[in-house]
């Protein structure tokens, strides 16, 4: 149980240091289209820029162990990414806002707010998050925005603070620093988040 509580502090945190300027939660698609034309012998000619569609080999179990284990994360990746690139955006344009105010005492003002926020707003979400999502929201994080949850609380809350959740983390066998690895250990989560995200699993 504080194992879960500990994961749930550290998503909050997350979550909180990202969160977008007016606090809302949003979806965005996996892709855009850009419609446009061009003329070619005097002939308008739409042009549709298309996805990227990924295509890979099947799947073969050596186990039903080893396929129940593959749904778990196919359910643990569809329940977070969503999250992880709320994140991703949020970052950004907190980040820019942040960057407005013209004191560090407003900043840190901001910062406290969003958190107070945050809890209010994604707190009923996250209780009811597995540990092994709040793992994998941690490690999609990373995946989202390029760099560790750790780097993320750093840069936002300071380094202190960093090491404080990631000392702490250490002791339940949790890590801020979780590396991503799209084409060794991490290659199965990659393949599940594009099949996600192109809307074909």
């Amino acid at each position: 149980m504080k194992r879960i509580i500990f994961i749930f502090s550290i998503i909050l945190l997350i979550l909180s240091s990202a969160y977008r300027a007016y606090g809302q939660l949003y979806e965005h698609p996996a892709y855009e289209r850009m419609y446009k034309a061009v003329i070619e012998t005097g002939d308008t000619v739409w042009v549709i820029d298309i996805r990227t569609l990924h295509i890979y080999p099947p799947l073969k179990f050596k186990s039903k162990k080893e396929e129940k284990f593959y749904w778990k994360t196919v359910r643990d990746v569809k329940k977070t990414l969503p999250y992880a690139k709320i994140v991703y955006k949020t970052l950004i344009e907190t980040y820019e806002y942040i960057e407005t105010l013209p004191t560090e005492k407003e900043k840190q003002a901001h910062l406290k707010l969003m958190e107070k926020e945050i809890y209010k707003q994604y707190m009923p979400v996250l209780k009811k998050f597995t540990l092994s999502q709040g793992k994998m929201l941690i490690k999609l994080i990373n995946r989202e925005c390029n760099q560790s949850s750790y780097g993320l609380i750093k840069a936002f809350l300071g380094s202190f603070r960093a090491g404080f959740w990631q000392t702490f983390g250490r002791l339940f066998g949790v890590t801020l620093k979780t590396d991503w690895d799209p084409e060794g250990k991490d290659a199965m989560i990659e393949r599940i988040c594009v099949l996600v995200e192109e809307g074909v699993l």
